[in-house]
């Protein structure tokens, strides 16, 4: 399996001390856009985390997918960005990532306003679970890495859905160090979030994708692929809320993205 061959060069247990490989280079470079523009400290911050991640999380392709080194690589990368300044495990929480070659579908329940729960089939692109899974259409996974510059990836998606789950509740807040981080988050994105529900229904939102207007966790995700694709227009548009991104992920996008 492609998965325990990498984990075997990369993972705690192996006979060497970790190389980051030219052709895994090679890889990120024609897969992921968006690792050239990252200084070199941060690139090799990052080799570092995927070698963690995929050292700790378990890949395993589903609907008929064989994975690959290529695609283990590029939904690592992308996923270890967010966690590029962290130190320990990349996602403590997080136990596997189940790839499909394309959109797949799960059940999902909904409560209407009396109450009652259906239950329904969705199709997805992606899905982020808090007992430790996130599922992934690859061809998704493929386009959002490709185009650095749409605000589009489902990766920085879902696993910005994986910080939220780690303090408990799916709500829009991750995990921050202090209460008064909180309350600062709190009112940033409080104030933010219903500007950009205003903005959504009058059709004048500029930079955030109108899928943002779901719930809360959904306008974190889609903050956070914007964050690290359209920073600069992010950074002019919602200046505090950007602050506050940047001082959780303890990364300044605009630095190396033009």
């Amino acid at each position: 399996m492609i998965w325990e061959k990498l984990k075997a060069l990369l993972g705690i247990e192996a006979k060497e001390p970790m190389v980051f490989h030219e052709e895994w280079i090679d890889i990120l470079r024609q897969n992921v856009p968006l690792y050239a523009h990252l200084p070199e400290e941060l690139r090799l911050r990052l080799h570092e985390r995927i070698a963690q991640f995929i050292s700790t999380i378990r890949f395993e392709g589903c609907g008929g997918l064989e994975l690959t080194e290529s695609m283990i690589l590029t939904v690592a990368a992308q996923a270890c960005l967010l966690v590029v300044q962290r130190t320990g495990r990349p996602y403590p929480k997080l136990s596997a990532v189940y790839l499909y070659p394309t959109t797949f579908s799960s059940l999902r329940q909904r409560r209407d306003a009396q109450g009652i729960v259906s239950e329904g089939e969705v199709h997805r692109l992606g899905e982020s679970s808090r007992w430790g899974t996130v599922v992934l259409a690859w061809d998704s996974v493929a386009h959002g890495a490709r185009y650095i510059h749409d605000g589009d990836n489902v990766t920085f998606h879902e696993f910005a859905h994986q910080l939220d789950h780690e303090d408990g509740p799916t709500d829009g807040a991750p995990a921050l160090p202090s209460g008064a981080a909180y309350r600062t988050w709190s009112h940033v994105f409080h104030d933010n979030y219903a500007d950009f529900l205003q903005r959504t229904d009058e059709g004048t939102e500029k930079v955030l994708d109108a899928y943002g207007a779901t719930n809360p966790a959904e306008f974190f995700a889609v903050a956070t692929e914007t964050f690290f694709e359209k920073p600069q227009k992010l950074y002019d548009e919602r200046p505090e809320m950007y602050a506050e991104l940047a001082r959780y992920y303890r990364l300044d996008p605009r630095e190396w993205m033009e």
